[in-house]
């Protein structure tokens, strides 16, 4: 299992809803968060199929930017 981080400009509770129906519709994503308290709105994400280009495609499709950190 892979865990994977990124930066977000998921911000709010409704950025959030927004952005659920993607995340959980990806079938090789085992678990996701985002820190909303964190300045960078870290999205963390479980997987052991996915790179890192493709979680952050998965974002973009529901309207927000994903940049992986290190």
């Amino acid at each position: 299992m892979n865990t994977l981080k990124f930066k977000t400009n998921i911000n709010c509770g409704g950025c959030l809803s927004k952005v659920t129906p993607f995340l959980n519709e990806e079938k090789n994503i085992k678990k996701w968060d985002v820190n909303l308290e964190s300045d960078d709105r870290i999205l963390t994400v479980e997987t052991s199929d996915l790179t890192e280009e493709e979680v952050k495609k998965t974002v973009q499709k529901a309207g927000f930017n994903a940049e992986a950190t290190n």
